[in-house]
C-alpha cells in the first residue's frame, strides 16, 4: 500500500484528478454551477406536452446507475408491426445554454467513469435527480417515436415532448439473464403487471433491428471491459464486464432512435452533430489478419466483408473472439463528431453500417446529446437553430478532443487499478496478444488476467494481432504503467 494514501480507492481518486487536470479536464464544479444546481427545480409539465405517464415505461441500465437518460416502451400494431417510443430526459430545461452548469459541461463534454469515482458532466442534483428519469416520478422528456414493420423497416417516425413516468428501474445483468431463461424476472418488473410481456416485446423489436443492421453489414464485436471489484476501499480482483441480451436490447433501440433524430433534423432543414467512424485507418492490417486464418478480404474497406469475416471467426474460435474484436476495433480507428449541414450527404458510421447517426439519447452524460436536444426542441418550438454551423463545427471538434482525453483518463486509472492487482506478480510470464503497434510503442493484452501493458523489450517484429509470451517486468501505479518483456 502506498503510505501517502489511506486506501487504494483514495489513491485511485487522486490519480484520476491529476490525470484530468493534465488533459485539460475539470474534476470539480465551479461554485456558480453548484449554486445554480442548488436553486434548480424539476421541469414543470406545460399544457402542450403529451401525457404518456400511463404507458409501461421502464429503464434498463447498470446496476448502480442513477443518471437515467432514457426510458423505452413498445406497443404492438396490426400486421405484426410495432410502435417504439424512447423517452429522453429533458436536460436542457434545467441546464440551459450559457448558464454556469452549461459552461462547465462544455469543458469536459462527457461524464468520466473511473474505478474509484465518477466525474459527472452535470451536478448530481441534476443528473441523479432533477434530470434523471428516476422510478415513480413524473418527468418531462423528448420522445422519439418510430414504427417498425415485421421485416425491420422503419415506416414512420416523429419527435415530440411528453410527460412520462418510469414504472420499473431495471438493470442489465438481471434482465439479460431473465431474457435468456437463466434468471428470474427482476422484482421491479414483477411488481408491475404486464412488464414481463413488455420486456419480451422490446427484446423482439431489438432482435429485428439487429438482424436488419447486420444484413447491411453492421460489425458485431465481443468486448471485455475490465472492471475492478472493491472490498470496501481495497481492490479485491478484476473482472470482465461482458455484453448481454439486455445491453443489446438498449443498444439496438438507441441506434434506431439516434437515426430517427438525425433524419428528423435534416428533414426540418436543421444541421446536426453526427457521430461517425470513417473508413478503417489500417485496413491493410485487417486484411493481413484475415489471411493468417485463411480468410480473404478485399483490398479496399468493405463493411459487409468484414462483418462476414468476424461472424466466421466467432463461430470458429469463440474463446479468442474477444481478442480479435479488440484488435479490429483499434485498427478501425476512433469515432468523432462532425457537423452535417441540412441537405448534405450524411457522413455515415462504418462500424454500425448506418448512414444517419447522431448522439441524442444520453444528455445527462454527453454534451453532443445536449446540443442535439437543443436543436430538436428548437424545431418543435418553431424557432431557428440555436447554433450556427461554424459554432457547431467548433463544438464538434472540441467534443471529439475532450472525449479522447476522457477516454485516456479512464484507461489510465483502470491501468492503475490493474497495476495494484498485479504488482505482486512481477517476474511471472503470461500469454498475450498484441493490441497496438505504432511509433508510440507496442502494447499487449494478457489472456488471463485480461490486462493491457506496454512491451519495453523484444517488441521488434510484432504487429497487431500477433501472439507472444511475455514477462511482467515492472509496474508504476501512479502512472498506470504495466511493462512487459518478450520471453
Amino acid at each position: 500500500m502506498n503510505r501517502q494514501y489511506p486506501t487504494q480507492r483514495a489513491h485511485l481518486r487522486a490519480i484520476a484528478i491529476t490525470a484530468m487536470r493534465e488533459r485539460g479536464l475539470s474534476p470539480e464544479f465551479p461554485q456558480d454551477a453548484l449554486a445554480q444546481a442548488t436553486a434548480a427545480a424539476a421541469p414543470v409539465a406545460g399544457g402542450a406536452l403529451r401525457d404518456l405517464r400511463a404507458l409501461l415505461w421502464c429503464s434498463i441500465d447498470n446496476d448502480d446507475s442513477r443518471d437515467l437518460d432514457q426510458l423505452s416502451v413498445a406497443e404492438p400494431l396490426a400486421d405484426d408491426a410495432v410502435k417504439v417510443l424512447v423517452a429522453i430526459a429533458d436536460v436542457d430545461a434545467v441546464a440551459s445554454r450559457d448558464t454556469p452548469i452549461d459552461r462547465h459541461a462544455a469543458i469536459n463534454t462527457t461524464s468520466i467513469y473511473t474505478p474509484a469515482i465518477i466525474f459527472s458532466m452535470l451536478p448530481e442534483r441534476l443528473s441523479t435527480d432533477l434530470t434523471s428519469l428516476v422510478a415513480d416520478q413524473d418527468r418531462v422528456s423528448v420522445v422519439i417515436e418510430f414504427r417498425l414493420s415485421k421485416d425491420g423497416d422503419i415506416t414512420g417516425s416523429d419527435l415530440y415532448q411528453a410527460v412520462v413516468r418510469n414504472h420499473a428501474k431495471l438493470a442489465y445483468n438481471s434482465v439479460g439473464a431473465w431474457l435468456i431463461g437463466e434468471g428470474p424476472l427482476p422484482a421491479p418488473a414483477a411488481a408491475m403487471p404486464g412488464m414481463d410481456v413488455q420486456l419480451k416485446l422490446q427484446d423482439q423489436v431489438a432482435q429485428v433491428l439487429s438482424k436488419r443492421r447486420h444484413e447491411q453489414g453492421a460489425l458485431d464485436f465481443a468486448t471485455l471491459e475490465l472492471q475492478p471489484e472493491f472490498d470496501g476501499d481495497a481492490i479485491r480482483d478484476l473482472h470482465a464486464d461482458e455484453r448481454n441480451r439486455a445491453k443489446e436490447l438498449i443498444e439496438n433501440l438507441m441506434i434506431a432512435g439516434n437515426g430517427v433524430t438525425a433524419r428528423f433534423l435534416d428533414a426540418h432543414g436543421f444541421p446536426s452533430v453526427r457521430r461517425v467512424v470513417r473508413s478503417p485507418e489500417r485496413w491493410e492490417r485487417i486484411v493481413t489478419l484475415a489471411a493468417e486464418t485463411g480468410d480473404r478480404l478485399p483490398g479496399v474497406p468493405d463493411v459487409r466483408g468484414l462483418a462476414d469475416y468476424l461472424a466466421k471467426r466467432r463461430a470458429a474460435a469463440p474463446d479468442r473472439f474477444a481478442d480479435l474484436s479488440l484488435i479490429v476495433i483499434k485498427l478501425l480507428g476512433r469515432g468523432e463528431y462532425v457537423v452535417d449541414p441540412p441537405g448534405a450527404e450524411a457522413p455515415g458510421h462504418f462500424g454500425l453500417a448506418v448512414k444517419d447517426y447522431t448522439h441524442s439519447t444520453a444528455p445527462n452524460r454527453r454534451y453532443p446529446d445536449l446540443l442535439t436536444q437543443r436543436l430538436v426542441k428548437s424545431v418543435l418550438a418553431g424557432r431557428p437553430s440555436p447554433y450556427s454551423i461554424p459554432q457547431l463545427e467548433q463544438l464538434a471538434a472540441h467534443c471529439t478532443q475532450q472525449e479522447d482525453a476522457a477516454n485516456k483518463v479512464e484507461r489510465q486509472v483502470k491501468k492503475s487499478a490493474a497495476a495494484m492487482v498485479v504488482e505482486t506478480r512481477i517476474g511471472e510470464t503470461f500469454d498475450a496478444v498484441v493490441t497496438g503497434a505504432s511509433d508510440k510503442g507496442t502494447f499487449v493484452r494478457l489472456l488471463t488476467p485480461p490486462i493491457e501493458g506496454k512491451m519495453v523489450s523484444g517488441e521488434r517484429g510484432l504487429d497487431v494481432g500477433d501472439r507472444a509470451r511475455v514477462r511482467l517486468t515492472s509496474v508504476d501505479v501512479d502512472r498506470g504503467f504495466i511493462d512487459f518483456s518478450r520471453v
